[in-house]
């Protein structure tokens, strides 16, 4: 298995259906607004640590965020 694995990044959805501010998920999360909005857009992905705290700020699973493209 390669480290080329692509990922569908769903925050941006998440945080549209459920109200939520980028500011905000990036404030509880203790993560930067920049760092958020370049998740949200899909330009970066998480370290393990910071997709868990996000996972965990918005109660949802880590894969429940980020799926593995076929």
């Amino acid at each position: 298995m390669g480290d080329n694995m692509e990922l569908t990044c769903r925050l941006e959805e998440i945080l549209r259906v459920r109200g939520l501010k980028k500011g905000f998920v990036a404030a509880k999360a203790n993560i930067g607004v920049s760092t958020m909005s370049l998740l949200v857009q899909g330009k970066q992905l998480p370290s393990l640590p910071v997709a868990f705290k996000i996972a965990e700020v918005l109660e949802l699973r880590i894969e429940d965020i980020w799926i593995k493209k076929n």
